[in-house]
């Protein structure tokens, strides 16, 4: 890219960050010498790039110009690098541009006010992708400069060269004078302009020539005439203007060409457009015609189809009639029987009426012993249940409060040490007979942390408590009763745990200790958890005063676990509380506090128990018998 005799001056890396490459020694400037336009950067591979593939991979994007300032006077060469990253995949002339730059000359005939502006076009119509296609870097080679004359408004021009791809000789050269200033503009013709990278570099000075002394010869006389400096400048100022005229009639000869290869090219566009339509027309057609040629094939084929189905059903009813007639024949032959079979019947009707009035009978007499039956079981509960409350027994217990002083409770049993899970569940196990009978039924055990309500109610593997007790009891009687009664039996294991109900059977529980908030130091997580734990009691409290009192209202929904009982606390339930207290003098506020609730509790008159009917099962039986009268009533039409 950069030639060793001729020193960088500055590589701008247009739309990219400045940089060093470890391979080579040369540094690319950020972008910062712009003015308009917009960075664009890509992480696709530039083929072909060299040992500066970096630059390639950003770029400054639209009509923009770059100034560099402060520079010192001089010549220097300018390099421009190019790629498309952006329309990789076409068409040509999707981006067309014009890239031009201050010219010495131009600059000098400004400072006169012989020119407008001073520009030299170093790119004209410049398309990378007609020329290298996407994803390929391209490097400006061998640019002249276009003027303008203000005064004449006529053109000089030179056509410039096509930009090689990948090869950088003879870049375009500016001088700069004592304003230091280098400008290069961009302007699109069709589309954005786009630049990858930007080198200015110093151009190589050379030597003075000698100064040679100019001789013409006469062609007359064949003499060397010596000229002067001035005449011979005169002279080739002369043959210049004459060269330079002659240039500008070819260029605009050139342009004239060009114009007209452009229509001509205009022209073959639109005519491959109208036989492109064209051909896309007659493409339409034919796939007109080939679906035509489809549909009548189809349509063919569903008509063979018809005309075969039609022969097989035409031959299938008429073998169908065949057997229909044979099936009258026979039907005919049975209805003479059954005709036979019904005068024979008539003649046996007054035995039948007989039969059928002792079957009536026996009806009669099962429904009167079922109503019977139903009586004494009604009277067996009647009475389960008033020796069931006729076997509690009043216990009383005393608690020293301080000093002397002794405070008695009266409960329907008072548990001594010495008492076992047994004697326990002794009191608890009337009640499974009351869940089969179709009772609600709670049982639950209350009482400061540590007193042993876990072991009450679930004891452990060698002695078991309520909770197991119960259930293997409530197994023992279905079994007992399977001869006579069906049971459905569901178990589920639920906690109340900061007012959200969990189902312990469906994951993996985590064990939970109840703290009173009073009697604990706790913070955070667990406090949150405390206090969750206190309202629920205080909830259960609040229901059990609201019995107790026989309010209108029982606050059921102040608490998940109040809610959740609700249906085995109040109305027709029966419920059995079991109350711990610690027997420490330090646990005595605690103790007291139970105590109360549990006289509070045992205040509560529950309303009488009532059997739990299970609406389907009962709907189900009143089908089964609405059933059963239909088909004796179809029977009696048919006798």
């Amino acid at each position: 890219m950069c030639f060793e005799s001729e020193k960088v001056v500055m590589f701008v890396n247009a739309g990219g960050e400045g940089s060093t490459e470890a391979n080579c020694t040369m540094s690319f400037m950020a972008d910062s010498f712009f003015q308009g336009g917009d960075a664009f950067q890509t992480g696709e591979h530039i083929v072909e790039s060299g040992d500066h593939s970096l630059i390639y991979q950003s770029a400054r994007l639209g009509n923009f110009c770059y100034r560099f300032n402060n520079m010192l006077p001089g010549d220097y060469y300018v390099d421009l690098h190019f790629v498309e990253i952006i329309n990789t995949y076409g068409p040509k002339r999707m981006r067309v541009f014009n890239v031009f730059m201050q010219d010495e000359k131009a600059s000098q005939l400004v400072e006169l006010h012989y020119l407008d502006y001073f520009v030299k076009s170093i790119l004209s119509d410049f398309d990378i992708f007609s020329i290298v296609g996407a994803n390929k870097p391209l490097q400006l080679i061998d640019s002249r400069v276009s003027v303008y004359d203000a005064r004449t408004r006529t053109r000089t021009r030179t056509r410039t060269p096509k930009p090689t791809p990948g090869h950088a000789t003879c870049p375009p050269s500016v001088s700069v004078k004592d304003d230091g200033l280098i400008i290069i503009r961009f302007e699109g013709v069709n589309g954005s302009p786009l630049v990858s990278g930007i080198c200015i570099r110093r151009a190589p000075k050379f030597s003075a020539l000698p100064v040679k002394r100019e001789h013409l010869v006469c062609k007359n006389c064949a003499a060397e005439i010596e000229v002067t400096s001035a005449q011979h400048k005169v002279m080739q100022m002369k043959s210049t203007a004459k060269y330079e005229k002659k240039i500008q009639e070819l260029s605009a000869q050139c342009q004239r060409k060009s114009d007209e290869c452009y229509q001509a090219w205009m022209s073959l566009t639109a005519a491959n457009e109208q036989l492109e339509k064209v051909r896309m027309e007659l493409d339409n057609k034919l796939f007109q015609t080939y679906s035509l040629d489809q549909t009548v094939d189809k349509q063919a084929e569903n008509l063979r189809n018809i005309s075969s189905k039609y022969e097989c059903d035409k031959k299938f009813w008429a073998v169908a009639i065949n057997n229909l007639q044979e099936k009258i024949k026979v039907m005919k032959e049975e209805h003479s029987q059954l005709l036979r079979e019904a005068h024979e019947c008539a003649d046996s009707i007054p035995d039948l009426n007989k039969m059928v009035f002792a079957v009536q009978s026996l009806v009669s007499q099962c429904e009167d012993l079922k109503v019977k039956y139903n009586e004494e079981h009604a009277k067996r509960r009647k009475l389960y249940n008033l020796v069931q409350e006729a076997k509690a027994k009043d216990g009383e217990l005393g608690i020293l409060t301080g000093g002397s002083t002794k405070k008695n409770f009266k409960f329907d049993r008072v548990y001594t040490p010495k008492d076992d899970q047994v004697d326990v569940f002794a009191d608890a196990s009337p009640l499974v007979i009351s869940v089969l009978d179709g009772y609600n039924v709670c049982i639950f055990a209350y009482g400061q942390t540590g007193t042993g309500k876990t072991f009450t109610m679930e004891g452990i593997e060698q002695n078991r408590g309520v909770n197991y007790r119960t259930l293997e009891e409530l197994f023992r009687v279905s079994k007992e009763r399977s001869e006579t009664f069906s049971y459905d039996i569901s178990v589920s294991v639920l906690e109340v745990y900061n007012e959200q109900i969990r189902d312990l059977l469906g994951a993996s529980p985590t064990s939970k200790k109840q703290w009173r908030l009073a009697k604990t130091d706790v913070q955070g997580d667990r406090l949150k958890e405390a206090q969750n734990i206190n309202r629920s009691l205080s909830a259960l409290g609040d229901v059990i005063s609201a019995l107790a009192t026989k309010s209108s209202h029982i606050p059921y929904r102040n608490s998940k676990l109040t809610h959740l009982l609700q249906d085995s606390l109040g109305g027709d339930s029966k419920t059995l509380m079991f109350v711990q207290i610690s027997p420490s003098e330090h646990d005595l506020s605690e103790t007291l506090s139970s105590l109360n609730f549990a006289t509070r509790a045992r205040g509560v008159e529950l309303c009488p128990a009532k059997k739990q009917i299970d609406t389907s099962e009962l709907q189900k039986l009143k089908m089964m018998l609405d059933k059963a009268r239909q088909e004796c009533r179809t029977k009696d039409e048919s006798l």
